[in-house]
């Protein structure tokens, strides 16, 4: 019954009980030093080293009192900064795997602003990067544009951390720009056709060709690995339909890319229309100025007739 009381008591008056404890701590540490000092002469004894061990001592013992006293407070608390803490994490864990995906672009140096890169389905430069997020401006390589559709895409960096990122930085000046013609199964010699095209590729290749083949050649060099980048070729196959498939490839500007493939294939829709047409066929560039001029004024006089 007494011992009900005095935890009752205690429960009540904890802060009294607090500085009781502490003063008596106090005390005890404070004669214990007068007694030890009081011995100092003596040769056994060290007291500078018992003062210290005192102190430590009844610093020690004052804790763990104070602990004891206020065991069910500080186990309320304890209990209120987990449950904190887990909420917290639950409810910022996105912002916490972003940031460590940005940690992980720091540390591996993947890439940076100004880059061309691929993350999943994603492909654009790199215009901005923080904490949380990496902005991209949409580069159109699906289609082979290699030009800015105008869209932006905001991708968290959390993604960096599970998706393979591919570094397309090198593809920004030049690029190996490959594309295919299909034609009739026509009684040409595709050989002779082969052979134009290839003329074609060379011709529209040499203003840029000394300066693309010493990029190619740096490439390689940081890569560490030869890739014949810088080489040009026609392959011809048939497909399913039994039809003619020219595959061209080149290595040039990648802002040209698109307009020699366009002056390719024009030079070979030419070709191929004088080989299976013969005298039949003109080209636009053999007709006269007025033969050109002829639908659009003949528009004009029946329109004002």
């Amino acid at each position: 019954m007494d011992k009900e009381i005095m935890l009752l008591l205690l429960q009540e008056h904890k802060w009294l009980v607090s500085i009781l404890v502490l003063v008596s701590f106090l005390l005890i540490r404070w004669f214990c030093v007068r007694l030890i000092k009081r011995f100092r002469k003596s040769d056994e004894l060290d007291p500078k080293r018992w003062v210290n061990v005192v102190n430590n001592l009844t610093s020690l013992m004052t804790i763990i009192a104070l602990i004891i006293i206020w065991s069910s407070e500080l186990r309320f608390i304890a209990l209120s900064i987990a449950a904190f803490a887990v909420a917290l994490v639950v409810a910022t864990r996105e912002q916490i795997q972003c940031f460590l995906g940005a940690l992980y672009v720091a540390g591996s140096r993947a890439f940076s602003v100004g880059d061309w890169i691929q993350v999943g389905s994603s492909k654009g430069e790199v215009v901005s990067s923080d904490w949380l997020t990496t902005t991209l401006l949409e580069v159109d390589l699906d289609g082979k544009s290699y030009g800015y559709t105008g869209r932006t895409l905001v991708i968290p960096n959390h993604q960096f951390a599970s998706t393979v990122v591919l570094n397309l930085n090198f593809m920004r000046r030049y690029i190996t720009h490959s594309f295919e013609l299909v034609r009739e199964d026509d009684p040409i010699d595709v050989v002779d056709a082969r052979r134009f095209l290839l003329q074609r590729i060379e011709l529209y290749s040499e203003p840029f060709w000394q300066v693309a083949e010493r990029y190619g050649a740096l490439i390689e060099k940081k890569l560490g690995v030869e890739l014949n980048m810088n080489q040009y070729g026609v392959r011809f196959i048939t497909n399913s339909t039994a039809k003619n498939v020219f595959q061209v490839s080149y290595f040039c500007p990648t802002q040209e890319a698109v307009e020699i493939e366009q002056k390719i294939t024009e030079d070979f829709m030419t070709y191929w229309y004088e080989k299976t047409h013969g005298s039949q066929f003109r080209s636009v560039a053999d007709l006269a100025p007025d033969s050109l001029e002829e639908p659009e004024n003949q528009g004009i006089t029946e329109a004002s007739n």
